[in-house]
């Protein structure tokens, strides 16, 4: 029996519409009354405090991601009690209330590990990476685990039941994600063996790369060069190939200086005919203690000047020592005034340096 003309399914059809629609308004009333009082309470809050881990942790982005959460808490609520006579669709909105949930939660999850990285913790650089791909492996895991719950709600399954059968699918995912697997192995080697770390000057012959680290994910790891140019490597490629990092050198109290000149032998000859100290050997020992002298060489690291295995293009003699200064530029103009009066002072013990001219002529100057 109808009223006022309406068929009686008409009239159930247009209730059910009117309470869908009510707890629709319902639902974007708490969305909104949670932004208006949970935001400025947040600010203020975390305003009040000295910490700074705070500020960013539960910024803004974050507070609003935790407000969306309250229109499917809302919904979920007044569900059972408004949908009792329609248990179909009272079914069909706890379904879909879910899913909302799930991905409100999910995107809640990594607003917050974004935070996380975004920490300055007081540790050392390397564990600070660690913990960057740690939030990033992290990231992957909640975006797996919602995707399993939102089929299993849409299939009317347990999610239990699909993790139980990703057995059979195993394989499919570890080629899936071979690539992000094998970076999250290589990125914990690296990290913590304290191999690289973001501002790293590391030179990788294999991969062309000789820079500064600039950024160091889970499947990457971003090298700028010196000429700007920026090389991307996987973390597989430092693990198991060789590369070279600077930052001892940077760190330690001198650069190293290691320089061969080539010294004619027929230049060679003792001093003043003594037959007990020859001109070259003068010239070692007087050029090693100017070296630990020059106020440019730190004398509390080798420093030497020493003979090495005779060969054709002469007898070479290495000179071998560090600068304090280890900027680039100021120590190759460094290294340039040492070893440019080491050539001019050869000549006052009667050496010749070895050259050959570019006919092949073999002289001396």
């Amino acid at each position: 029996m109808g009223y006022f003309g309406v068929g009686e399914s008409a009239v159930h059809a247009v209730a059910l519409v009117s309470l869908i629609a009510v707890v629709l308004v319902l639902a974007w009333i708490a969305d909104r009354i949670a932004l208006r009082i949970l935001v400025p309470l947040a600010r203020k809050l975390t305003e009040r405090t000295k910490a700074t881990w705070d500020d960013i942790l539960f910024n803004e982005r974050a507070v609003r991601a935790a407000c969306h959460l309250a229109p499917a808490i809302v919904v979920w609520v007044l569900m059972p009690k408004m949908f009792f006579d329609h248990p179909v669709t009272q079914s069909w909105i706890a379904r879909f209330t879910a899913i909302y949930f799930t991905l409100a939660a999910t995107q809640l999850m990594l607003v917050l590990l974004t935070n996380v990285k975004e920490l300055d913790l007081e540790h050392s650089t390397y564990v600070r990476q660690y913990i960057q791909s740690f939030c990033g492996v992290l990231k992957i895991v909640c975006i797996f685990v919602a995707t399993i719950v939102v089929v299993a709600i849409l299939i009317n399954k347990s999610p239990m039941t699909l993790f139980a059968g990703l057995g059979a699918t195993s394989a499919i995912l570890m080629l899936v994600f071979k690539d992000t697997i094998e970076g999250l192995v290589a990125g914990i080697r690296l990290t913590s063996d304290e191999m690289v770390a973001v501002g790293d000057w590391i030179t990788v012959p294999s991969a062309g790369a000789d820079g500064n680290v600039l950024a160091i994910t889970l499947t990457t790891v971003k090298i700028q060069n010196f000429d700007n140019t920026i090389v991307t490597v996987s973390p597989m490629t430092l693990v198991n190939g060789s590369f070279r990092n600077w930052k001892g050198m940077l760190q330690g109290a001198g650069r190293r200086v290691a320089r061969t000149v080539f010294f004619d032998f027929r230049s060679i000859r003792f001093v003043d005919g003594e037959q007990q100290q020859t001109n070259l050997g003068k010239y070692r020992l007087d050029m090693e203690q100017w070296l630990a002298r020059n106020p440019m060489v730190n004398p509390d690291m080798t420093c030497m000047v020493r003979e090495k295995e005779p060969t054709q293009s002469g007898l070479p003699v290495e000179f071998y020592f560090f600068l304090k200064n280890k900027n680039w530029v100021d120590w190759e103009h460094q290294l340039a005034d040492i070893m440019e009066y080491a050539y001019a002072k050869a000549g006052d013990y009667g050496l010749r340096i070895y050259q050959q001219f570019p006919n092949q002529q073999i002289n001396s100057l």
